[in-house]
């Protein structure tokens, strides 16, 4: 009994001591009491001001220390105040500077009646419809000549006339710019849909960059008022830049790497891979060593084509170049025009001569010539045509049936049509060195002479459609010389047919049987 009261005894003393300290020290636990109260308050009110009001843990302890400071001198407070603060800092965030002003906003017209009484209407622009220049590839032209290829707003160039000027800013820094006129070229024939093509011809008056040592060529393009006539808008930007020790000044007078180059259109869709197999085994049969084709993959290039490709790209015959970018800006069938003048610049000194057709197009030379032999009677011209012959891409030959699927589409497809009264499109070659730009059938903007009569000399055939089939072409087979099949005259023509035993030969010995079990 005497150990339980002196148990209570003792909890009532501790009780009474902790009562004495609480009384003795109120005025400083109130304090920090109050002390904390406020800074989680102001913890809480950061989280909702804006984020450019800052405030950092120094500003807070500079300030409370005033406070603390001011209210007592006790050492013992300040102290416990540190602490709380130190607690509380890291959950307010550090200082951050402030963001940028926001750039002025244009003025907004309004309308307003006149001392007349009439009415001013208020017209307000915003925003751009099309860029001002979409520029793909620059490329030298010569010792003080550039050209720039790509694409501009179409009706800024139909109905205005926007002018271009060129600026040379060489590495070394104490050297002054060179400025020049610029003339464009249009070379879509009107065919640009948002986007026109446009080549930017930069001729300077005096040799660039010819101690090598390197700059950066700009182009100054201006609306000239096209668009808006209170507003001139120039856009400066870089096009070309050459590191010091780049150019090769031999390229624009020695030999070309090639005798004959391919310029391919934009390839795009759902090709058919036995087709292209074909075509590039016959082409670079045709052509030999001294021939380079460039694909534009545009999307067609899909994983069955790229194994087709891949064995000639292997040997060196075959650039592949994705273009797909070029689908955002909205151009005349996937911006081909300006794909073919890239080409052109880009290989202009690389080939003798370059030719332009499509995959479902074959060059054909008659007997006892060679390509070589009929490139060689023509030199005298800079450009020349080549006549189409028109195939079905339907019409077979019923002795085929049962193994028409182990042919090539060049040897089955044996029907020529013979309409006659009807303008064909035509294919060109061209000896670059001399040409400014291009198009798809022709040039108009080269120097030197151009024929069409190659007629016996050269022609191409034609499988218009089939390179866009996933199928077997033969739709009808007959065992007929001539047939009217809807409403078009054809004619038996095994021209084609008969040479594609050796293209065969000649695939299987430059890339073996990789390729024997493609697919329509």
């Amino acid at each position: 009994m005497s150990k339980e009261k002196e148990t209570e005894r003792g909890g009532g003393d501790q009780k009474k001591l902790l009562m004495g300290v609480l009384v003795n020290c109120a005025t400083e636990l109130k304090l920090l009491l109050t002390a904390l109260l406020i800074l989680c308050s102001v913890a809480t009110l950061l989280q909702f001001l804006p984020s450019r009001f800052t405030i950092s843990t120094s500003d807070l302890r500079f300030c409370i220390s005033r406070i603390s400071t001011t209210a007592t001198g006790d050492a013992a407070t300040a102290t416990a105040i540190a602490a709380s603060i130190n607690q509380v800092a890291p959950l307010i965030s550090p200082a951050v500077p402030p963001p940028l002003p926001d750039p002025p906003r244009p003025s907004i017209e309004e309308e307003k009646v006149l001392d007349n009484g009439i009415v001013k209407r208020a017209f307000n622009p915003h925003g751009a419809a099309a860029y001002n220049f979409i520029s793909m590839g620059t490329y030298r032209g010569g010792l003080a000549t550039f050209a720039v290829i790509g694409l501009s707003s179409k009706p800024l160039h139909v109905y205005a006339k926007p002018t271009y000027q060129c600026e040379w800013v060489p590495s070394n820094s104490s050297a002054s710019p060179i400025m020049s006129g610029a003339y464009k070229i249009l070379p879509d024939w009107g065919y640009g849909r948002v986007y026109t093509v446009v080549v930017v011809n930069c001729t300077f008056s005096q040799p660039i960059n010819a101690d090598n040592s390197g700059g950066t060529l700009f182009l100054h393009a201006s609306t000239s008022g096209g668009g808006d006539t209170n507003v001139d808008i120039t856009d400066r930007f870089e096009v070309l830049g050459e590191s010091p020790g780049s150019v090769d000044f031999n390229l624009f007078t020695s030999k070309p790497k090639y005798d004959y180059l391919y310029c391919g259109s934009s390839l795009y869709g759902n090709l058919s891979p036995a087709r292209v197999r074909e075509w590039i085994a016959y082409h670079v049969r045709l052509f030999g060593e001294r021939s380079h084709f460039v694909i534009h993959d545009a999307g067609g290039v899909h994983p069955e084509v790229m194994e087709v490709l891949k064995p000639w790209m292997d040997l060196g015959y075959v650039t592949l170049q994705d273009i797909r970018e070029q689908e955002r800006f909205d151009g005349y069938y996937h911006n081909q025009f300006m794909v073919v003048n890239d080409c052109l610049h880009r290989y202009k000194f690389m080939a003798k001569w370059i030719l332009f057709f499509d995959v479902d197009e074959y060059i054909y030379v008659p007997p006892k010539n060679t390509i070589k032999s009929v490139m060689d009677s023509l030199s005298d011209y800079n450009q020349f045509t080549i006549a189409q012959m028109p195939m079905s891409s339907k019409l077979c030959l019923s002795a085929d049936y049962g193994r028409y699927y182990r042919k090539w589409g060049i040897e089955k497809l044996v029907y020529r049509d013979t309409k006659k009264g009807i303008r064909r499109d035509r294919k060109y070659a061209i000896q670059p060195r001399g040409v400014f730009a291009t198009g798809v059938h022709m040039s108009q903007n080269l120097v030197g002479k151009t024929t069409h009569k190659t007629e016996g000399k050269i022609k191409y055939f034609h499988y218009h459609g089939t390179i866009a089939q996933r199928r077997e072409p033969c739709r009808n087979l007959l065992n007929v010389s001539r047939i009217d099949f809807e409403k078009t005259p054809y004619v038996l023509d095994t021209t084609m047919r008969d040479i594609a035993w050796a293209v065969k030969k000649f695939e299987f010995k430059m890339i073996g049987d990789r390729l024997q079990h493609t697919k329509q």
